[in-house]
């Protein structure tokens, strides 16, 4: 399975940080954030990753190279000015193939094991599969829902909807229906009607999940990551994600 790592975002709410630095090169416990999905991908089997840059992504190209001192092979999908999620990925569709491809967001740190998603199959009939997680108590309402049978649906009124947590896999033909490769748009349009054609599969992870949205943010997870003990049930859950 190949992997996607969105990566070319302004990092508006991580400013004045970014002014220089483009957001996953931003460091947590001496090592920059996108480093972290890259081995961990690595461990979990994936050899083939495609990397989306833009603003500041001659930085990030120069840190990661082609892939090779971290035992990967890596495509660069360059951005003149950012396409947001979906149009990111609809850019790099020819490098991605035709097969169903993980998908991750470079601002989030997690322990989610990424080798569960490489053992995913996705059925036939499913044109997604999305890891979600509890929404965090700021939240007035979720993303999702996600039914007995694990299929995922818009949460309505349900206080207990779930958080989309950036990764999934992604069945890159729902994303060539958009013919331009320079169209900006959120992922969450094109996941609209699959979902409500109820063709999207969830799960739900209860395990480490940080979305560093501010700088506050990425200080605290950088402190708890150099040593500081802190209870499970106390680290704070990160912001949502736009989709």
């Amino acid at each position: 399975m190949k992997a996607m790592i969105l990566a070319a975002g302004y990092g508006e709410r991580l400013r004045p940080l970014t002014e220089k630095t483009p957001k996953p090169l931003l460091q947590v416990n001496g090592k920059p954030l996108i480093q972290y999905h890259v081995e961990r991908l690595r461990a979990s089997g994936v050899e083939e990753i495609v990397i989306n840059t833009a603003w500041l992504g001659d930085q990030i190209e120069a840190f990661l190279g082609n892939g090779s001192r971290f035992g990967v092979s890596i495509t660069w999908s360059r951005e003149g000015s950012p396409l947001e999620t979906g149009g990111g990925i609809r850019r790099a569709l020819p490098y991605l193939g035709s097969e169903p491809f993980l998908l991750v967001n470079s601002d989030v740190w997690t322990e989610y094991p990424f080798e569960r998603l490489v053992a995913h199959k996705l059925p036939e009939n499913m044109d997604a599969h999305l890891v979600l997680v509890p929404t965090p108590p700021f939240k007035v309402q979720g993303d999702f829902s996600l039914d007995e049978q694990g299929v995922v649906a818009y949460p309505g009124d349900d206080r207990r909807a779930l958080t989309f947590s950036g990764i999934s896999i992604m069945r890159p033909d729902i994303f060539a229906l958009y013919p331009s490769a320079s169209e900006k748009f959120p992922l969450r349009r094109v996941l609209e009607s699959s979902i409500s054609a109820r063709c999207v599969s969830g799960e739900v992870f209860q395990g480490a999940w940080w979305d560093i949205g501010t700088v506050d943010r990425l200080q605290l997870l950088d402190s708890l990551l150099a040593g500081e003990v802190v209870s499970p049930a106390k680290k704070p859950r990160m912001r949502a994600i736009s989709v």
